[in-house]
């Protein structure tokens, strides 16, 4: 009878697997050992694994690369980072040695593009998409940027009065774009999207207040599906209707030359993830172009903003299993010394499911557990897998201390949690390290931030002025 957590794995999944492998009883991911950093910097233990994110960028890029070369494709494909997913130095500083663009969101990302200028990271030819709802402090940073000589920052107008707005703040002629408001999947709470216009709105808009406006070229058409790139009727009528105002557009408008598909691809959530990548950008490719070869005008230059595509897949945290609860006669609580609202907020906030496994102990017998944060709160807890109704790891001995790890975690935990702040019931943020390879292709550690103390906590909080 297979009884041991490692047969469990095997007769579960494809194992091992491109990033995840094994090494007597203990887990790997990307020859990483697990184990050692554990014993070096202790858990718990978050991590970014920075080359994932140039390797992520690279086959995106490649992807499209192909997908333009066969359909002889006359335009370019431009890669832009959606800097909200994390904005971290180190992941725009990786991202970056890939010749890719940036898209912002708010007021203090321009700061951060400014910053990157002056260090020579970015050009005055790298585009600056600036999405988002925009007022004061937004618009006069973009209007700073667009004013010091930046041409390549195109502001994605995303209601009647941004362009006004801009203007005021602009000297001379600048560049925009127009953002779509999609219609949502029928399960959704509301039907259409709050960022952007309307569908049908957009051709009287651009009449209205653009098309006379000797400041103003219109540049991109924006779209974005909340749901992600997915090979559903839904996704691909709804990237057909972008496709009809899009040349609608480009036919009473010559600047308009490109057409932003925005974000969309999954990051793997479980060791049974399937998603062809390539049939996907192939088939968008030829939508795009099927579409406009039909109306008789060129294709568009095609931009996307992958965010968690470039940086989820760079991330894990490691815990350990501090103690067993037996609460029922089924029930086993494994509880681990951290938090999951604080340190992986998207597991309590939206039911998100990443890749979770043992980390040692693969040679121990497996049982059924639950698994419990730190808090006080009752919602602090990780009950299934992405492919399950249950978790199962090597059964818990107290003289026999066991890590799990959850993988896949780079996008967006760190900024929702409340990275060096405060955290709820003031459970420490754990240390983060960084993990890189030389120039040999070694692998090399450093600590970015060591785990909060109470000092942290209490001045925030003002006990320590």
């Amino acid at each position: 009878m297979n009884t041991k957590y490692r047969d469990l794995i095997d007769q579960t999944y494809y194992f091992p697997q491109e990033e995840f492998t094994l090494e007597g009883s203990e887990l790997r991911f990307h020859d990483i050992d697990l184990m050692e950093l554990v014993k070096k910097y202790g858990a718990p233990l978050k991590f970014t694994y920075l080359p994932k994110i140039s390797d992520n960028i690279g086959r995106a890029k490649k992807w499209f690369a192909d997908a333009l070369e066969k359909s002889d494709y006359k335009a370019t494909y431009n890669y832009c980072y959606c800097t909200k997913s994390s904005h971290f130095n180190h992941v725009l500083n990786e991202a970056l040695k890939n010749d890719i663009h940036i898209e912002t969101s708010a007021a203090i990302d321009m700061k951060i593009v400014e910053s990157l200028k002056k260090k020579g990271k970015i050009t005055d030819d790298t585009y600056v998409i600036c999405n988002g709802f925009k007022r004061d402090h937004y618009v006069s940073n973009i209007a700073d940027l667009i004013n010091s000589g930046h041409k390549n920052c195109i502001p994605i107008i995303d209601n009647y009065e941004e362009i006004d707005l801009l203007s005021e703040a602009i000297d001379g002629k600048y560049k925009i774009g127009i953002r779509i408001a999609s219609e949502e999947e029928p399960k959704f709470e509301f039907y259409t999207s709050r960022l952007g216009i309307g569908y049908k709105n957009i051709v009287p808009f651009y009449n209205k207040q653009i098309s006379e406006n000797e400041q103003v070229e219109l540049k991109m058409l924006h779209f974005f599906i909340n749901t992600g790139i997915r090979d559903t009727a839904y996704y691909w009528n709804e990237l057909l209707k972008c496709l009809k105002v899009y040349i609608n557009l480009k036919k009473i408008c010559p600047s308009l030359d490109s057409l932003n598909i925005g974000g969309g691809f999954p990051v793997k959530n479980s060791l049974h993830f399937e998603y062809d990548y390539k049939y996907m950008v192939e088939e968008i490719v030829n939508q795009i172009k099927l579409a406009c070869d039909e109306a008789e005008v060129d294709v568009p230059h095609i931009f996307t903003e992958f965010g968690s595509f470039t940086v989820g897949e760079s991330g894990g945290a490691i815990y350990e299993i501090l103690y067993q609860k037996q609460q029922n006669d089924r029930e086993k609580w494994n509880m681990i010394n951290s938090s999951f609202i604080t340190t992986l907020p998207d597991t309590w906030a939206i039911s998100k499911k990443f890749v979770m496994l043992a980390v040692n102990r693969w040679n121990d017998e497996y049982e059924r557990v639950l698994l419990g944060g730190m808090t006080c709160d009752s919602d602090d807890y990780y009950n299934s897998e992405q492919h399950t109704n249950a978790i199962y790891l090597p059964k818990y001995k107290r003289e026999k201390p066991l890590y799990i790890g959850f993988f896949n975690t780079g996008a967006y935990q760190e900024t929702i949690g409340g990275f060096d702040g405060l955290q709820h019931c003031l459970i420490p943020q754990p240390k983060h390290l960084l993990i890189n390879r030389d120039e040999d292709g070694n692998l090399t550690t450093s600590v970015f931030r060591e785990q909060q103390k109470a000092d942290d906590f209490l001045k925030i909080l003002g006990y320590n002025e």
